[in-house]
């Protein structure tokens, strides 16, 4: 009785949370699932494509059956996260209703491009990379998963653009006022182009290449250190680590340039990223820190000038601080923005220093002698999504207290007849079925891989000519 009483005065409590609050939490618990699923479909759509293309200028059998197996992995991924994606589109219309009137033409335009120009020609495809392989032609079948790959890219294209437009709002008009005010789109270009689209849009990206090749690492790793798939194996690594290898050291290029535009065009949330208050000091660059909040300093191991000298060229020029806004808005929960971000950079970084040294055995030639490393590559396969979604927190937290950057904020974004009892029981209801379809997930993944690619005895590598006259004919 005692532990009931006490769950009771729990949820009591919890229903006397302010509306915006839990509205808030719901929402990130729902994208943060999601977004588990499509960075993966994009990062294997690449390496399955890499696959196929390989098997069609080799005719090498070994490239066809890893195609084969990762695509039923892709094919879980893409599923879940079709799913888990549907619940945020009603969650705008239930819990943030002012917010979906203001931005309705913007996001309207977006999601419609997505639907057109990107899940129609994902979707339009899918079934042609399921179900075609002895139905149709190698060529047609190479071209079925470049489509759905490229798909799935051109879906990340319009949810980053107008996630972008928030954060850096262009080409549009304010009509009507109070809480009839919206906005519409003038220049539907400048909306699409809008100055954080493109450096958010290329981190994203890079970010689920990363994604999808260490899941493919992860996988291939735990085979060779179970002596299973070797030679499969051996190839699927070297592909993943190539795509690992690029990707991670193009993401801290396009890290840079995200990190300059927001400078530029939100340096309220760069300065909680970085824990800078004082707008006539020089900024330090922390590797790792605390933000003391109420002290307005960090205690923590940094480069002193390290910030100004990234962002300026010199030592000298002072970087804006967070005082330099009124408190109303400025981000609020200063030290969390620090954690994710610093923790985000602080993965990326080694994601360069371990891809570099599987580079490095794989020039020896004892690559896959190195079992310790394999063991790393086992369970750096969290690293990635850890990165990602860290990302997006500093990103949305940093642009508090405004739902739409300089225009509505978040506490005026509500729906005016949702109740926190509401919000909270569907947020229960979420996390019991995001649990069940998780487990499912993990589950099915499980089997999937402890099956492995099914092998053909009789696998041989073809002679060029003989595998385009296969694919043409």
């Amino acid at each position: 009785m005692a532990f009931l009483y006490r769950l009771y005065s729990y949820f009591t409590k919890l229903t006397t949370m302010d509306v915006e609050i839990l509205a808030r939490v719901q929402f990130a618990f729902t994208v943060s699932f999601h977004y588990i699923y499509p960075p993966l479909s994009i990062g294997l759509g690449l390496i399955m494509v890499i696959m196929e293309g390989l098997y069609l200028r080799t005719g090498n059998k070994v490239y066809e059956q890893l195609t084969k197996f990762w695509t039923k992995i892709f094919a879980l991924t893409f599923g879940i996260g079709v799913a888990t994606g549907i619940v945020m589109e009603f969650e705008f219309g239930t819990n943030w209703a002012t917010y979906s009137r203001y931005v309705g033409d913007i996001f309207g335009s977006a999601l419609a491009a997505e639907g057109i120009f990107a899940f129609a020609l994902e979707s339009g495809f899918l079934g042609i990379l399921l179900f075609g392989w002895n139905r149709v032609t190698p060529v047609v079948h190479f071209i079925s998963t470049l489509g759905v790959w490229l798909g799935s890219m051109f879906s990340a294209v319009w949810i980053v653009v107008a996630n972008s437009w928030q954060q850096t709002p262009t080409g549009y008009h304010i009509v009507g006022e109070g809480i009839e005010a919206r906005a519409e789109i003038t220049d539907f270009w400048a909306m699409v182009f809008n100055p954080s689209s493109v450096d958010r849009l290329t981190h994203v990206w890079i970010g689920a290449f990363l994604a999808g090749a260490f899941l493919v690492l992860s996988v291939h790793a735990y085979y060779l250190l179970r002596n299973r798939h070797v030679e499969m194996s051996k190839k699927a690594f070297k592909i993943a680590l190539s795509v690992a290898l690029i990707s991670s050291l193009a993401q801290l290029a396009t890290g840079h340039q995200s990190a300059e535009g927001v400078a530029e065009n939100q340096p309220a949330k760069l300065a909680a990223m970085e824990g800078h208050f004082d707008s006539l000091a020089v900024a330090d660059l922390y590797i790792m820190g605390w933000v003391d909040k109420e002290k307005q300093e960090v205690t923590g191991l940094g480069v002193p000038g390290g910030l100004t000298f990234l962002l300026h060229q010199d030592f000298e020029t002072p970087v804006v601080g967070l005082n330099s806004f009124p408190e109303e808005d400025r981000p609020s929960a200063v030290n969390a923005i620090f954690q994710f971000y610093h923790i985000m950079v602080a993965i990326g970084m080694a994601l360069i220093g371990l891809s570099l040294l599987a580079a490095f055995f794989w020039w020896r030639g004892n690559l896959f002698e190195q079992r310790w490393l394999l063991w790393v590559f086992v369970f750096a396969v969290l690293l990635p999504q850890i990165a990602n979604q860290f990302g997006w927190f500093a990103a949305e937290m940093g642009r508090q207290p405004w739902v739409v950057y300089g225009l509505l904020r978040t506490s005026d974004a509500l729906s005016n007849v949702v109740t926190a009892n509401q919000v909270l029981f569907s947020l229960i209801l979420f996390a019991a079925i995001y649990s069940l379809l998780f487990a499912l997930f993990v589950y099915m993944l499980n089997k999937k891989i402890k099956h492995g690619p099914e092998e053909d005895a009789n696998s041989q590598k073809r002679p060029r000519q003989g595998a385009m006259v296969d694919a043409i004919s």
